[in-house]
């Protein structure tokens, strides 16, 4: 009789508002551990989720390259869609759904859509009918997308925009007893990015969602004597005052259903990235042979030997060990110029640290320019170095935390932005990084010394940049201190491979000679995506 009662026991929780989430949206339908129904045994109650809201900004990137001069577009939150000042997120309303108390899964229907539209019609998405299927570890966004292309609409229904994470997101209380599902974390799917056509490549991370939803009443065939007449039906030795005790024993009794926590996640306010790329690399582009010069953007500076990546926002969670904090400003390496352009072409913007499970990952978006082809190929949110974190507790100190020249190495992923110049596992310049958790938090202040070395400091004979550290041209240090001479090849970075430095002079010679591009988010600042 215990497996007949629990969805009653269950249902009595989420009715209270006490376990809801718990319940609702920590309990997945195919990993709940509920016993299944016996052959003719009724179906287990619906019950009725109302006065839903999702948050959801589908992706910040997105939001800002529409509405910069590259795209010229337009963002409209209708139907009961709003969007929050700034360019913001987009707030649907009026989520009406179920909880099957007997998979413990729940689909909520929201209001509202959001039209998406820029390069004067050439891009033309519209979201609409949005939807919220949940379980304990794992959900889904789906949305009515309708495309206008070439003057052709098309519309497909109940599209799976969005895979949603529940592993590590906790229970908050709202309004009127309300449970709030605050930054589930969200990638784009195979089908989303179809949708949005291939713009973004499927499992780039997309802006959190946040889930809020009431328990309603339970569905009228559900026998309103239940409780009372629940001891009756059970064998003579359960207890007969478990009608009186139930709502109360049950969370005790199912210690996972009931979190007594709210949400650990503290949001980052500020923060900065000091980080110089790569050393060697730095000295190359801004030396004799690349007679180039580097740029910095939307906020970035050069306080020492690094380049700053001002304005962090995000997450730390002390308890489950996680930091996901972004950054903004932009770097940009210009080197072998030939007829007016630059054959080396390289930018990198919007960084993100992210830590989970001992594990450290800088991510950047990418656009390389093969140097044989010229073609360039963009890679978004690309995983672009590991970071060799130190063994301890990742914790605050007087409202920061800190990371202090980390050892990081090339992905095989990131060889990609260098044009195969390194290899994966290549050592990278060490990051340094801190983020405030508390208004009254003060960061580390002045240059940092992660990427000291032969070619860390500003100027320097044989440099085209300049020395300014807060905008406009960075310039870096030649190695050696001299422009011109035999040794100046070899004073480029002993770690940049010569078969690259050769091919480079080799194609200059020929074709115009090699480049790589990095690039990330297009945004105002930068008018990239």
């Amino acid at each position: 009789m215990p497996a007949t009662r629990r969805p009653i026991a269950l249902a009595a929780a989420v009715a209270t508002v006490v376990a809801i989430g718990a319940t609702a949206l920590a309990v997945p339908a195919v990993a709940s551990g509920a016993a299944p129904a016996e052959p003719g045994a009724p179906a287990a109650p619906q019950l009725e989720l109302k006065d839903g809201t999702l948050e959801w900004g589908f992706k910040e990137s997105f939001r800002k390259y529409l509405l910069s001069p590259v795209a010229s577009g337009k963002i409209t939150a209708a139907d009961g869609a709003t969007q929050a000042a700034a360019n913001g997120v987009f707030t649907f309303t009026d989520g009406t759904g179920t909880y099957d108390t007997g998979t413990h899964a729940t689909a909520t229907s929201f209001k509202g859509s959001v039209h998406f539209e820029g390069h004067h019609g050439v891009l033309d998405i519209k979201l609409s009918d949005v939807k919220v299927n949940t379980g304990r570890e794992a959900g889904e966004i789906t949305a009515d997308v309708t495309s206008v292309t070439e003057g052709k609409t098309e519309t497909r229904d109940d599209v799976s925009v969005a895979d949603l994470d529940l592993t590590a997101v906790s229970p908050g209380r709202g309004e009127n007893g309300a449970m709030v599902f605050k930054d589930i974390p969200a990638k784009l799917t195979a089908a989303g990015a179809d949708a949005f056509a291939g713009f973004y490549p499927a499992g780039t991370v997309l802006d959190p969602a946040t889930l809020t939803v009431t328990a309603g009443k339970a569905p009228t065939d559900e026998p309103t004597d239940e409780p009372t007449n629940e001891p009756t039906d059970e064998p003579t030795d359960e207890p007969t005052d478990e009608p009186t005790h139930e709502p109360t024993d049950e969370p005790t009794d199912e210690p996972t259903d009931q979190p007594t926590d709210e949400a650990t996640a503290q949001p980052v306010l500020d923060g900065n990235l000091d980080w110089g790329v790569k050393e060697s690399f730095r000295s190359y582009v801004t030396g004799p042979i690349a007679n180039g010069e580097v740029e910095l953007a939307a906020g970035a500076t050069r306080p020492g030997a690094a380049y700053r990546f001002p304005k962090a926002t995000g997450s730390f969670d002390a308890k489950a060990q996680t930091l996901s904090a972004a950054f903004e400003g932009s770097v940009r390496f210009l080197g072998h110029e030939d007829k007016g352009s630059y054959v080396l072409d390289l930018k990198l913007s919007g960084l993100e640290a992210e830590i989970k499970n001992g594990k450290g990952t800088l991510v950047a978006d990418v656009s390389t320019k093969d140097r044989t082809t010229h073609k360039v190929s963009t890679f978004k949110d690309l995983a672009i170095a590991t970071l060799d974190l130190p063994a301890g507790e990742l914790k605050a100190k007087d409202g920061v935390v800190a990371l202090k020249a980390v050892p990081a190495s090339l992905t095989a992923d990131g060889t990609k932005a260098f044009g195969g110049m390194y290899q994966a596992g290549d050592a990278l310049d060490a990051v340094t990084a801190a983020v405030s958790l508390t208004k009254d938090a003060e960061l580390p202040q002045g240059g940092s010394g992660s990427a000291g070395g032969a070619g860390g400091t500003a100027g320097g004979a044989g440099t085209t940049g300049g020395t300014d550290a807060t905008a406009g041209t960075a310039g870096g240090g030649s190695v050696g201190g001299s422009a011109g001479g035999a040794g100046n090849l070899a004073s480029t970075g002993a770690d940049v491979p010569a078969g690259a430095l050769m091919g480079v002079a080799g194609a200059l010679a020929v074709a115009g000679g090699a480049a790589v591009y990095f690039a990330r988010r297009r945004n105002p600042a930068n008018s990239e995506a």
